[in-house]
């Protein structure tokens, strides 16, 4: 069985040429396409990873954006590109280790309603390795949180976007990411959600291991920490308008809102209330969606967050 693989990168040719020699080591018999995705990076980047890439040859098919477009569209882009039944997706700060797909094939082997696996993620965080990947839930006072869930079980919440592998045909049926949450944050909180809602299993598998240094990533390099956090609370609030069709939870949103709101006033939080306005703003894109999800839904908000 051959696998490809999409890489969306954005100014980080560095990484991708330290990485691909584990990630070509780490698919093994494995592997089919490679599938670089360059989001408009500057010139000089987009030439150092056109170099590294015409190294390897055919192994490798490499696109470009031609505008910069976020991590969902570049990452849609890829996964048109392929052409097998299942995809792997990893970020550009991640390397896999070898035979890192041996269990997650037999995983997707053994149920077919599996939409993914998501991989044990080795995250590097200063002088720390946090072992990542099981991701786990709960609905907090009107807002659905999310936080990281031990990783002696095979359940998860949601699996990652920069290292998983999808069922490439249902990911194409759900459309995979969603652009509304450019250029990154959530995305793929998302997509799981509506995997599970559309009666899709996921999982995780602690013993398919990738080592991720966010530190490195494109996040923390070009992004202020205002744009930062003002992005993931716009996303945060998209999530929940466009996802959540329980009544309770919905009315639980509203009447806590004014709670977020006054906290945030209180501890004068500018990003909060950019983040709140940028998410009004898409609201008529938001109930498009929302009503178009509706026609895929099988499974309830409760019984998922149960």
């Amino acid at each position: 069985m051959k696998i490809d693989v999409v890489i969306p990168n954005y100014n980080g040719a560095e990484l991708i040429r330290k990485n691909l020699p584990r990630v070509i080591a780490g698919l093994s018999e494995y592997l089919g396409k490679i599938i670089v995705v360059d989001d408009c990076s500057d010139m000089l980047d987009y030439e150092t990873l056109k170099n590294t890439i015409e190294e390897y040859g055919s192994k490798i098919t490499l696109l470009r954006n031609d505008k910069n477009l976020g991590f969902s569209s570049t990452v849609n882009i890829g996964v048109k590109t392929a052409s097998t039944t299942y995809v792997v997706l990893l970020n550009s700060d991640v390397s896999p280790s070898k035979n890192f797909l041996k269990k997650p094939i037999e995983d997707l082997a053994q149920n077919s309603n599996l939409f993914g696996v998501g991989f044990m993620d080795e995250s590097i965080e200063g002088e720390k390795t946090v072992k990542r990947g099981r991701g786990i839930a709960s609905w907090n006072r009107g807002f659905l949180i999310h936080r990281r869930g031990e990783v002696d079980k095979s359940d998860t919440f949601w699996i990652s976007g920069g290292s998983s592998i999808v069922n490439r045909e249902k990911f194409t049926k759900l459309k995979g990411f969603d652009s509304i949450y450019n250029p990154f944050y959530w995305e793929d909180i998302d997509l799981s959600y509506r995997a599970r809602k559309a009666g899709f299993d996921l999982m995780f598998e602690s013993e398919s291991v990738v080592e991720h240094r966010h530190e490195e990533g494109a996040i923390k390099k070009h992004y202020s920490k205002f744009r930062v956090n003002s992005i993931a609370f716009r996303n945060q609030f998209i999530f929940v308008w466009k996802n959540i069709s329980n009544s309770g939870l919905i009315v639980s949103h509203i009447v806590w809102l004014p709670y977020h709101i006054v906290k945030a006033i209180l501890r004068a939080d500018l990003a909060f209330f950019w983040g709140f306005f940028l998410a009004l703003l898409k609201i008529p894109n938001i109930l498009k969606k929302r009503a178009q999800q509706n026609k895929q839904n099988k499974i309830g908000d409760q019984e998922i967050l149960r």
